[in-house]
Parts: C-alpha cells; sequence; structure tokens
C-alpha cells in the first residue's frame, strides 16, 4: 500500500506545478500583449489642403501720401478795402469762380486819371506834329532853319513818349482795377478764408485761401533701393502699362479705383537711400483728401509660378515658420521662407515645391512623428 500510494503523491505534485508553470507563463504572455496595446500611438485625426502652385501677381507694399494735382494760394494784388467773400469754405469751385470782391471805386478812378492823362498826351503829340510839318515845309522854302526844324522833331519824339507812357499807366490801372475781383485759377476744393469782409487786403496780407484739385490726385511714396531694384520701375515702359496701384486707408478699407505709376525720380535720396515714385489715382467721389497717409501696394509687371498654402497652417516659433506635411502617415515639419499674403493665402518662396498633404486643423496636439488619419479639408473661399 504505501509504495503505491507515494508515486500518486509525486505524479499530483508535479502536474500540480506544471499547470501553474503554464498558467504563469500565459499570463506574462498576456501582460505583456495588453501593455504593448497600451504602448502603441493612436493616429490623431488632421485636416489638410495641398499646397497649391499657381501663377501669382507679386505686390509690394509701401507707406505714401496723397497729394493734390494742382495747388494754389490765393493772394491778394493789389491793396483796398475788402468788400465781400463769395464762396463758401470747403466747397467745390470751378475754374474762373470769383472768390473776393475788392472795393473798385478807387481803382476806377485810378483809371479815369490814366485815361485823361492818356488824352493830354495824344493832344500834346498831336500838337507836336503839326509843329514839325510847318518847320519842314518853311525850310524847303527857306523861310525856315534847320535848328527850328530839329527842335520841333524832338518835341515830336517826346510827345510821341510821353503817350506811350500813358497808354501804358491806363493799361496797369485796368489791370489793378480786375485784380479787385479774385478769381479761382483752377478747379477744386477751396479752404477756408484766413481773412472777413471789411478788412484791408493787400499783396503783404498772406493767403487768403488754398485751392486743390481733387480728381485725379497723385500719391507719392519712397521706394528702398533694393525694392526698386525688384519693382523694376526705374523706366517706365512706353506702351502705358505701368505698375499698378491700389490704397488701403488707416481702417483697413481698401480704396475702390486703382492707379499706375507714372513717375519715377531720376535721382536716390542720399540721406534715406530711396527713390520717390508717383501714381495717379482717379478720385470720382472726393474720397482722396491731399495730404493723406495710405497703405500703397504696387504690383509686379508680370505674375510667377508660386507657392500658396492657407495662413491657418502657419506656425511661428524661436527658429521661424514652419508647416506640418502628412508624409507617410506621420507629421513631418517643414520649415518654410514665407512671402506676401494674397488674401487668407500666403505665398511660399522656400521650403515647399507643391503638392504636398499640409495639415490645417488639430494642430493644437500634433507633435513631428505623430502618427496622423488625414483628411482633405476644401476651402471655399479667402482666396484672392
Amino acid at each position: 500500500m504505501p509504495v503505491s500510494f507515494r508515486p500518486a503523491n509525486v505524479n499530483f505534485y508535479f502536474g500540480t506545478s506544471r499547470f501553474l508553470a503554464l498558467a504563469l507563463m500565459g499570463g506574462l504572455v498576456l501582460g505583456t500583449s495588453a501593455i504593448a496595446q497600451q504602448a502603441a500611438p493612436t493616429a490623431i485625426p488632421v485636416g489638410t489642403v495641398l499646397a497649391e502652385k499657381r501663377a501669382i501677381t507679386q505686390t509690394a507694399d509701401f507707406v505714401g501720401r496723397i497729394e493734390a494735382v494742382n495747388r494754389v494760394e490765393i493772394r491778394a494784388r493789389v491793396t483796398g478795402y475788402l468788400e465781400d467773400v463769395l464762396f463758401k469754405d470747403g466747397a467745390t469751385v470751378t475754374e474762373g469762380a470769383p472768390l473776393f470782391r475788392i472795393e473798385r471805386s478807387p481803382f476806377e478812378a485810378a483809371v479815369e486819371q490814366a485815361q485823361g492823362a492818356l488824352e493830354k498826351a495824344q493832344g500834346a503829340l498831336q500838337n507836336a506834329t503839326v509843329q514839325r510839318q510847318r518847320a519842314e515845309d518853311l525850310l524847303r522854302t527857306n523861310a525856315g532853319s534847320v535848328a527850328v526844324r530839329d527842335q520841333r522833331v524832338a518835341e515830336e519824339k517826346g510827345a510821341q513818349g510821353d503817350q506811350t507812357t500813358a497808354e501804358a499807366n491806363l493799361k496797369t490801372a485796368q489791370i489793378n482795377l480786375g485784380y479787385t475781383e479774385i478769381k479761382a485759377p483752377i478747379a477744386g476744393r477751396i479752404g477756408r478764408t484766413k481773412v472777413t469782409k471789411g478788412n484791408v487786403v493787400g499783396p503783404d496780407s498772406g493767403v487768403l485761401a488754398q485751392i486743390v484739385s481733387d480728381d485725379p490726385m497723385y500719391v507719392t511714396f519712397p521706394v528702398s533701393q533694393r525694392e526698386f531694384l525688384a519693382l523694376k520701375t526705374n523706366r517706365l515702359p512706353a506702351d502705358g502699362a505701368a505698375p499698378l496701384v491700389s490704397l488701403k486707408f488707416s481702417d483697413g478699407s481698401t480704396y475702390d479705383q486703382k492707379g499706375r505709376v507714372d513717375f519715377v525720380d531720376v535721382s536716390v535720396e542720399r540721406s534715406t537711400d530711396t527713390v520717390l515714385v508717383r501714381a495717379t489715382l482717379p478720385n470720382p467721389a472726393g474720397r482722396l483728401l491731399d495730404g493723406t497717409l495710405v497703405r500703397v501696394a504696387v504690383q509686379a509687371d508680370k505674375s510667377e509660378e508660386k507657392v500658396l498654402i492657407p495662413q491657418s497652417a502657419l506656425i511661428a516659433d524661436q527658429q521661424g515658420a514652419y508647416v506640418f506635411a502628412v508624409e507617410d502617415g506621420k507629421a513631418v515639419v517643414k520649415r518654410v521662407k514665407i512671402g506676401a499674403e494674397a488674401g487668407s493665402y500666403i505665398v511660399i518662396e522656400q521650403g515647399l515645391a507643391g503638392n504636398e498633404q499640409i495639415v490645417i486643423q488639430g494642430l493644437q496636439s500634433l507633435r513631428p512623428g505623430m502618427p496622423v488619419l488625414a483628411s482633405p479639408v476644401t476651402l471655399t473661399t479667402g482666396r484672392s
């Protein structure tokens, strides 16, 4: 009995041990598999667009100032009592419209006085002519002398000079009389008057008012030498196809009219190393005011192939700008050099060749090398 019992216990013991070992090994295998499943990274869903390569017209931005094509300071040319101001401050005036009226009576009297002096001179000349003719007749009959004839000729010449002087004085008096009504030399908008009715005005009174033309208008802006060479506008084309210019006001609004560059200065300003450029723009509604500071966008004359991406894809750090692209199911950093804006898009000068999948959604938790699940995003607005 003991002999048969011992082997049974031994077999039971070893069988139990084998079962426990197999169970332990299975547990280890299952635990390792679970840990492996927990450690595997999960692909992050992101929205992407293709980097698009297309022809665009490059623009360069400058700060410019609006200038009137014509600007005139109104001054009095004769001294007199100001009887009336014939315009409203800030009004639009036409060329030749009366602006100020100076008292006419003293100048009318001066005209009459000059007219009387002329008539007197004409009478003196007529008498001198008769005396010269008589002296010549007497000389032909030997009844007169050469000396008397020469004296009469000289007197006639003097009378002719007096008449010429009287005629000039009359003309001057008439001109001064015309200056009593000061008229607009150009059409445009007139500023406020510096003098009022009842004052005595004259050439020393300074500027009475100022008129500026309002359609068209100039915009002038300095261009640095580097930008000047890039724009290639140092000589305007003969066919009139000069670079286009558009404006933005200080509130960000865009002016609804465009113009063209029509003048490039012939020399560089040495103190600033800039060249003055001017463009002319229509101003039918009078939105452009003389002296206004504006943003000027100058378009290049030729389009170029450039890579464009949405501005929302850009990220910046201490090293500069970059974007996330999707390559082989993973997020990859692409360092880029950005250029001009094109609506909600941005021009990429370096770093992208086109057709890359650029991430624009899901950027918050994205890291380089992370697996991603890319879904195309359709953008219907924001392109220039």
